[in-house]
């Protein structure tokens, strides 16, 4: 095979992110300071409706930290669905409290609320979907449960920047919201997260818990850690952040493409509500999934990626048994395609032609 490869994903960085990069460094402020307030500030306006946005030095961090500011501790339970990344679990697992193993949608790969609201006990404090692949969860079901029976509602939007439901952004529904700038995501910081709060409560203690439990230099209010985002990775997501509209726009463009021309797969359908924003565009393949996987890239050149094929609860960390079908499936049949804003024309026909010819073949 002479043809370069396609990868599954691939980060964007340009003079403007050097340029942004370069002029931190001369500027001799480095750790948390100016840029990393107008990112906020920036992300704020332009992502979740204004609602104020908290910085941190990973996804990770925004979720643990962000769980800790809402009061998740020992002997509560969050409901969190086994088909994610396993930082979502173990964020609440870090604050002491009990992750409760969800089983999905078929059909959109999130939290499936009928199965979450069978789950909920005198012990849950909080609802968490994730926004799979930038695919809102079902947010009328999750708020109508939170409201039924009086828990949080917490939304991972690790993968859904820009993403909306019914109208309004993800990251403006729960009490608090966790996006990732890890990066492969659709922008990112070099690596960071951003946590939208709902009440100035929250947002306080966030800010209180990234900065070694302090507001104020040595009064040191409460026990926290050291999760601050830098001056240099926040420089680089402003950058980003100016960029996500026309990213997003090609993203969408090409999942079009995808919809109306793969053939032999089962393509992702979109709730119509739901504003996809296609952190990936995740296929399912009923047969052999990984074999289709090692034909794409011996044979045509396309990387693929498996997201993901062991469930949370079956992890070593966490070794639960849990009755989980529908999740089980998805873990043997799901396979997510290039979708990166990088993408040529020619690179997005050659994913279509080698995933259909490989397909039929199959058939």
């Amino acid at each position: 095979m002479d043809q370069q490869t396609i990868p599954a994903a691939k980060p964007i960085i340009g003079e403007e992110e050097r340029d942004a990069v370069d002029r931190v460094l001369r500027s001799g402020m480095v750790a948390q300071g100016p840029e990393v307030a107008a990112f906020e500030k920036e992300f704020a306006d332009e992502l979740v409706g204004g609602r104020t946005c908290v910085a941190v030095s990973s996804g990770t961090a925004g979720l643990h930290l962000g769980l800790l500011a809402a009061g998740i501790g020992p002997g509560d339970e969050v409901l969190v669905p086994s088909f994610t990344f396993a930082a979502t679990a173990n964020s609440v697992a870090l604050c002491g409290a009990t992750p409760v193993f969800i089983d999905i949608e078929p059909e959109t790969f999130c939290m499936d609320p009928d199965a979450a609201e069978a789950a909920i006990t005198s012990k849950t404090r909080g609802i968490m979907p994730v926004h799979l692949y930038g695919q809102p969860a079902d947010m009328d079901r999750f708020q109508a449960l939170a409201e039924k029976y009086e828990v949080m509602l917490l939304e991972d939007a690790a993968q859904a920047h820009g993403a909306m439901w019914d109208g309004s952004p993800v990251g403006s529904f729960g009490s608090f919201a966790m996006f990732s700038l890890y990066p492969t995501k659709n922008m990112m910081s070099g690596e960071g997260g951003m946590v939208s709060c709902a009440t100035p409560e929250i947002a306080r203690m966030m800010r209180l818990l990234r900065n070694q439990g302090m507001e104020r230099r040595y009064e040191n209010e409460v026990i926290g850690f050291n999760a601050r985002m830098t001056d240099v990775h926040a420089a680089i997501g402003r950058v980003q952040l100016g960029k996500l509209p026309a990213w997003t726009a090609r993203r969408r463009e090409i999942a079009a493409i995808f919809d109306s021309r793969l053939e032999g797969v089962i393509v992702p359908p979109i709730h119509p509500k739901a504003t996809h924003v296609y952190h990936q565009y995740t296929i399912r393949v009923a047969e052999d999934r990984d074999g289709f996987a090692k034909t794409l890239i011996e044979e045509y050149g396309v990387g693929t990626g498996v997201y993901y094929p062991i469930p949370n609860h079956e992890l070593p960390s966490f070794n639960l048994e849990a009755d989980l079908p529908v999740t089980k499936i998805a873990t043997q049949e799901v396979l997510s395609l290039p979708v990166h804003p990088s993408l040529s024309a020619e690179d997005v026909e050659r994913v279509v032609q080698a995933v259909n010819t490989v397909a039929k073949a199959g058939a």
